[in-house]
């Protein structure tokens, strides 16, 4: 069984896993994220379609636990950037369909691997080969395994949104797992394509649809906190920019990252970008880089956890927790368990878990 899902910055095929930019080359991906920091990216009828999946789940995996609709959101986001430019009608059938590259080995998008075609056309159009269909990118021969009929109308169509939703949420859920364990629903993931950069993708925006579908508690902040909090809130959707951002606010960045991104021709914040920014505002200057932001103010010891953050505190993450030089990322947390993020690159500015990173390293009071 093949199912064809795919992370932004691709790895090679591993597996029965390929790679949705080999396979989707429609244009629907957008890496710059979304405009507010909620899930205002998502079309309204897709995230009915999502919601909707979850209810009906467990009639066809009596024992799946934990499937909730941000799951489902996050590998659409990745897949097809949830239909986004498609219309999306009343019962769910999204035209015009979306339909990956041919599979035909011809080197286009590096599309090496040839897939004999199993549906004559059903589905993705053309006997003469196979693609990946629908908002979360099946291939013909998955979908005969996992397609359902989800909307009453006794088709199962991977080009409908509920159907396809559906069908993904029934594959996510396996034999029977249990998703609200982390382990699990990384093995859910990974399933699709053994990548960890794919991983990291998909449940990056996991995370931040938890995080968003829960707007902050700031009922209780007031003060120099809440008008950092403000600031740093008020960049939501701003793109992340390697080297970008500054007291004044978001800047043009440079090359490059760790991975190569260069940040030269996007106007945004990277993670210390934002601090700096945000603690301006109450006319606070910190370093330029998040190990040396951790040397201002109290600083909160990891071994406390999260427990200990407070609203307007700094959230820091290490390659080496412990050993503040090998800080590589800073947060400001809100509370519940948020923070206030410039992820890495290809992400915007947005609310996410604080477990969101990895590495927690403590953090750091200001005020």
């Amino acid at each position: 069984m093949l199912i064809l899902f795919a992370a932004v910055c691709c790895a090679a095929p591993v597996s029965n896993a390929i790679s949705a930019y080999v396979a989707l080359q429609t244009g629907l991906q957008d890496d710059e994220g979304i405009a507010d920091g909620s899930a205002a990216d998502i079309p309204p009828r897709m995230l009915t379609a999502y919601k909707k999946a979850v209810q009906q789940v467990g009639k066809h995996v009596p024992k799946c636990q934990g499937m909730r609709w941000p799951i489902l959101a996050g590998i659409a986001k990745v897949e097809s950037s949830h239909a986004v430019g498609r219309n999306i009608a009343a019962g769910g059938d999204i035209r015009p369909k979306i339909y990956g590259v041919l599979l035909n080995g011809s080197g286009a998008g590096g599309n090496t691997t040839v897939f004999p075609d199993t549906d004559g056309g059903k589905w993705d159009g053309t006997s003469g080969g196979e693609r990946a269909v629908g908002p979360f990118q099946f291939l013909p021969s998955t979908w005969e395994g996992v397609g359902q009929d989800a909307g009453g109308d006794k088709t199962a169509d991977p080009h409908n949104a509920d159907d396809a939703a559906l069908g993904a949420a029934i594959y996510l859920c396996g034999n029977g797992r249990d998703l609200t364990k982390r382990a699990q629903l990384k093995a859910a993931i990974l399933q699709y394509n053994h990548s960890n950069e794919y991983l990291a993708n998909v449940l990056g925006w996991i995370d931040q649809y938890t995080a968003a579908a829960k707007d902050p508690d700031l009922k209780n902040v007031s003060g120099k906190v809440r008008t950092v909090i403000a600031a740093a809130l008020s960049q939501r959707g701003v793109p992340y920019s390697w080297g970008g951002g500054n007291a004044s606010g978001k800047t043009y960045g440079f090359c490059c990252s760790p991975s190569g991104k260069s940040g030269a021709n996007i106007k945004g914040f990277d993670c210390s970008g934002l601090t700096t920014y945000a603690y301006a505002k109450v006319d606070i200057t910190l370093p330029r880089v998040a190990a040396a932001q951790a040397g201002v103010g109290q600083r909160i010891p990891a071994s406390l956890g999260t427990g200990a953050l407070k609203p307007g505190d700094l959230v820091f993450y290490a390659d080496a927790p412990g050993r503040d030089a090998t800080i590589y990322h800073v947060g400001i947390y809100l509370g519940s368990g948020q923070m206030v993020n410039a992820a890495r690159p290809g992400t915007v500015v947005r609310l996410d878990a604080v477990n969101a990173m990895s590495g927690y390293a403590g953090g750091a009071r200001l005020l």
